[in-house]
């Protein structure tokens, strides 16, 4: 597996139940029937039905392409791990150096699984494997070794197609219905564990719909069938021999299995690949909206009445959404009479919708609901956002006292604007200060940021912003902080400190 997600399993302590203290038996009672016991499940037959769609995928990168995979780590405060798990290779067999890195001028090798899908050599893998490759090679069960082309890829589902030409017809599988899955049904894997060839695995759905927070469309199948590194870019079967998942993604201490393997349904895979095989790409639909969850504090702020749906932190130039008319600060909670409960639901519903297509969008603006009509556009045509690096050092005179948030303010000099990448039609208020402890502290404000908006008003000084502060403080309530940092905003709502 070339881009194994590995992840940091959280230990958790387990009570063993205590049973009631068992019945004294009468001395002389005959004794209790036992159980016969029960066959084990015999995946023999569908291992020989199956395993001779199922290749070995080797890649080759450029020399001086960088092979190692990206530990993605699913919580910051493993940072110790991560850097561990960055003196490894990802590679089986393919020493890294310390930092990670293979030696100058030597090509990267990876292997990884795939599946065939049609007898004409249409094979499906994940995009991670093959994104890097300067060759493909795909060997299949009886050991022939064939040259393969990328069709396409896409990598926010992490999946890819190959092509590979055969003088007869090859083998293949068809993906099942992965909505019929249940827990606790028995499933197999093959895959190319640590690059050692075909392997068979078996278990169980251990759970279904898990978001392991590796992109936008995660809505993963979990497992206890083994997976490692390797088997990246397999077929999780049923027992009718049908693909219900592509295996992905590991939660692993080690980069070994531990029982925790995640497969993406088929239910997501089929459509996303026969685009893939059609034209190499995936066509999304598009809002053009940068967006963050609802929280409690930014329902009460907001006068919503439940921490749902997705607040609009910007809108980007240009967009579909600018030319619908939402704003910074709306809550988009619903679409096309659909109720949206987070910012995946928002972004699965808009993706899927087809470029062109009109949308209507129940959004909450100003303490009333409203309904706006969107022309959905093409993620391909998405308006790349400049993402400024600002140091954090204001160089600015601060306000002798924060505000009753915990922030000083000061306002934004022609210096000020050149290290936070401001053009000079921006406006707002520079954060000077954050007061350690205050109320702004505790929701990650910093000094360096840009204070916009305070509630649903602009603001373009320190002083507009300290009334406007002011103001909100009496309400006793949290008010919604418009903030600027590196290139990207975002609302916070934040109460103030006890008088």
């Amino acid at each position: 597996m070339t881009k194994t997600k590995s992840r940091i399993l959280t230990a958790l302590a387990l009570t063993t139940a205590l049973t009631a203290p068992a019945l004294i038996a009468p001395m002389f009672s005959a004794p209790a029937a036992i159980a016969a016991p029960q066959a084990v499940q015999d995946f023999s037959d569908l291992a020989a039905k199956v395993t001779p769609a199922v290749v070995n995928v080797a890649v080759t990168m450029k020399a001086g392409a960088d092979g190692d995979d990206e530990v993605r780590m699913s919580d910051n405060n493993d940072k110790q791990m991560e850097e561990f798990m960055k003196r490894f290779s990802e590679r089986f067999g393919q020493p890294a150096r310390p930092d990670g890195k293979r030696p100058s001028g030597q090509k990267g090798q990876a292997v990884g699984t795939g599946f065939i899908v049609d007898a004409k050599g249409t094979i499906v893998t994940n995009y991670h494997v093959v994104s890097r490759a300067d060759t493909i090679t795909v060997t299949m069960a009886d050991g022939t070794k064939l040259p393969a082309k990328l069709v396409g890829g896409d990598d926010k589902t992490d999946l890819a197609v190959l092509k590979v030409e055969s003088d007869k017809p090859l083998p293949f599988v068809t993906f099942g219905d992965a909505s019929k899955v249940r827990v606790g049904q028995p499933v197999m894997a093959v895959g190319n564990p640590f690059g050692l060839g075909g392997t068979v695995t078996t278990g169980i759905v251990s759970a279904r719909g898990r978001d392991i927070q590796s992109g936008p469309f995660d809505d993963y199948i979990q497992t206890d069938a083994a997976i490692n590194r390797g088997n990246s870019g397999g077929p999780l079967f049923d027992m009718d021999g049908k693909v219900i998942g592509i295996n992905t993604a590991i939660y692993s201490p080690t980069g070994g299995n531990i029982g925790l393997g995640f497969a993406i349904p088929s239910s997501q895979a089929e459509p996303v690949v026969a685009q893939l095989a059609s034209n190499g790409r995936v066509e999304r639909g598009l809002l053009g909206v940068q967006i963050q969850p609802v929280t409690k504090e930014i329902a009460e702020a907001l006068s919503l009445k439940a921490d749902k749906g997705a607040l609009v932190a910007m809108v980007q130039p240009d967009s579909p959404a600018l030319a619908a008319g939402i704003k910074s600060g709306d809550v988009i909670v619903s679409v096309d009479g659909k109720p949206v409960d987070g910012i995946k639901e928002l972004t699965r519903t808009i993706s899927a919708m087809k470029p062109g297509s009109s949308v209507k969008l129940g959004v909450w603006r100003d303490g009333k609901d409203m309904t706006l009509t969107a022309k959905v556009g093409d993620q391909k045509e998405e308006s790349a956002i400049i993402k400024a690096k600002a140091d954090g050092k204001s160089g600015e005179a601060a306000k002798p006292e924060p505000t009753a948030y915990g922030v000083s303010l000061a306002p934004l000099s022609p210096e000020a604007r050149k290290r936070l990448g401001l053009d000079g039609e921006a406006k707002g208020a520079l954060i000077a200060a954050v007061e350690p402890g205050s109320p702004a502290d505790d929701m990650g404000l910093k000094a360096g940021d840009v204070l916009q908006q305070v509630g649903r008003d602009a603001v373009d000084s320190p002083k507009a912003a300290a009334e406007k502060l002011k103001e909100a403080r009496k309400t006793g309530k949290p008010v919604l902080m418009k903030v600027y940092r590196e290139g990207m905003t975002r609302f916070v709502a934040i109460s103030p400190r006890a008088a």
